[in-house]
């Protein structure tokens, strides 16, 4: 039978969806996609170019530079952000997470471990390569190739065929009863790449460059934008596709600008130097909606901070050590001093509005008493010192020296590094830190999304599992409720996994954000999705 398009759930409460204008932030995580922002220059103020030629230029100044292009080579939010405007999905999800048509405009689960999709006939690649279901197939052979060792290939790993049924039609066939997979393919990196980029891309690889090289270069999607210019760690500068499918969007360009300090955002945009910034930090938000000229956009989010440990590391492999340093840690003081309030507590990895999350479970207490017992009785009584990273981002920083300053109270002495946001990446997949702060977008708002990339142990490293944590205890429960067949028990079997991963405690659960996003008045049409992407399609920029 075919599927409503309304026939997936809307995890989230209305509120999460009011487009609001008000005061909050965020800044670059992993996930979707994120954790979670986690570049380009055209002036829009001034004596700029795009004034002079009288066009549609959009700027964003935010804060970190992508880590790549490629849809498949990188797992960070700023990446998908850009990703999301070159590369198209089947399938999309609208405000309220919601099914809907993309490059797909029907789709059927024929059995319990088939669907297929039928493709629109009217599409063509920026490079001129015709999309049909030959390129589909080639895009998810891609992704699920070992060879090109994809951050994304969890999402896909339970599809064991993609069959090409006639030139626009596919199919997939699953290797268990998988209700999530619209939501996957959905998720970025289920971007359809041009099957002519593909082979050049694997041709460059038997020339010994690395997977992606070609694609990071010459990005050919069916999408509204193109790239016109990447100066990494600078901007990212796209331009409108002249011969996109659908609806053309009013901008001809938009330049994601690299701009570290939050000082710095909030003047361009002051100024007109910038038409949206990104992230406002909670202690500019006053300021930027005082501005005669901009003011905030609020949106609630799907992301999760975390202080994470590197659990194969001492003392961190010891449970005791992890469940102290969370109990020491005091969220609210970090929620109401540092966030100001824009964000909420969290007890586990995934919040309320995300499908699987349960208000039965307990988070561990704040108890420095109980913390200090906790490392007496793992061979800790007078502590220990160890390091914290984070990257170069006003919050996650003053998060770090509260977080310093707690952990000393039971005798832990933290030395605190700030590292370059690619280089955090990086090292971090690498497994060389011990302590670090990062964020996580479960941008499927499904519990699957939200758990097992972070926490299965067949993704330590770069997919999400960077506190290198194996459980074969959660390895199975997480791996039952992807494969339960009804949502019933699938709550059941994510509440279990809560319950275990707060007892295990592989990283100290802090928050939950809102995005904060300094926005000028002439700007129209703009919103944010909870999965942490900008939503560029109707936004136009007024004279």
């Amino acid at each position: 039978m075919k599927l409503s398009l309304n026939i997936f759930r809307t995890f989230f409460l209305a509120v999460l969806f009011s487009l609001v204008l008000a005061a909050c932030a965020s800044e670059p995580n992993e996930g979707g996609e994120e954790t979670e922002q986690d570049t380009g220059a055209e002036e829009n103020g001034g004596e700029s170019d795009s004034e002079s030629s009288n066009g549609q230029d959009l700027t964003i100044a935010w804060s970190s530079d992508v880590k790549g292009i490629d849809p498949q080579g990188s797992n960070d939010v700023p990446s998908s952000n850009v990703q999301h405007n070159i590369f198209e999905t089947l399938v999309t999800q609208d405000e309220n997470m919601d099914i809907q048509p993309n490059l797909a405009t029907e789709w059927e689960q024929t059995e319990d471990t088939t669907w297929e999709f039928t493709l629109r006939e009217d599409v063509t690649f920026h490079d001129e390569a015709e999309f049909n279901a030959e390129a589909v197939k080639a895009s998810f052979d891609r992704i699920r190739d070992e060879d090109i060792g994809s951050p994304r290939a969890f999402l896909y790993e339970m599809v064991e065929e993609v069959n090409v049924i006639d030139d626009y039609t596919v199919e997939f066939v699953t290797e268990f009863p998988f209700a999530p997979l619209p939501s996957h393919l959905a998720h970025n990196g289920g971007g359809i790449i041009s099957p002519d980029a593909i082979e050049e891309d694997y041709a460059a690889m038997e020339e010994g460059e690395d997977p992606g090289s070609y694609i990071d270069e010459n990005p050919a999607g069916t999408g509204m934008f193109k790239l016109q210019e990447w100066d990494s760690g600078n901007k990212i500068v796209l331009e409108k596709n002249e011969d996109y499918w659908g609806e053309n969007p009013s901008l001809d360009t938009v330049t994601f600008q690299v701009t570290p300090e939050d000082l710095t955002r909030v003047g361009e945009l002051e100024t007109g130097k910038s038409d949206i910034i990104f992230p406002v930090s909670p202690s500019d938000t006053s300021r930027v909606d005082n501005m005669e000229n901009a003011s905030m956009y609020v949106q609630k989010s799907l992301s999760l901070e975390y202080i994470s440990f590197n659990t194969q590391k001492e003392p961190f492999d010891d449970k005791r050590v992890r469940q102290a340093l969370s109990m020491a840690v005091d969220k609210d003081q970090i929620v109401d001093g540092i966030m100001d309030g824009a964000a909420t507590k969290a007890v586990a990895p995934i919040g309320e509005n995300v499908f699987g999350f349960s208000d039965e479970v307990e988070g561990l207490p704040y108890d420095p008493e109980q913390a200090k017992e906790l490392l007496a009785e793992a061979g800790y009584e007078d502590g220990f010192s160890t390091t914290l990273w984070t990257n170069d981002d006003r919050e996650r920083q003053d998060i770090a020296e509260v977080v310093q300053q707690q952990l000393k109270e039971i005798n832990v002495d933290v030395e605190i590094e700030v590292l370059e946001w690619g280089a955090y990446l990086d090292s971090t997949a690498e497994g060389e830190h011990d302590m670090f702060i990062l964020g996580w977008s479960t941008v499927t708002g499904d519990a699957d999304y939200g758990m097992y990339p972070l926490f299965h142990s067949d993704n330590v490293g770069e997919p999400g599992n960077r506190a290198f944590f194996e459980n074969d205890e959660i390895d199975s429960v997480l791996e039952e409720a992807r494969r339960a067949g009804d949502d019933a028990k699938r709550e059941e079997l994510y509440k279990e996994a809560m319950e275990l991963l707060v007892e295990e405690a592989p990283m100290i659960y802090s928050h939950h954000d809102d995005y904060l996003v300094g926005v000028s008045d002439d700007v129209e049409g703009f919103w944010k999705h909870p999965n942490g992407i900008f939503q560029l399609q109707d936004v136009s920029i007024s004279e």
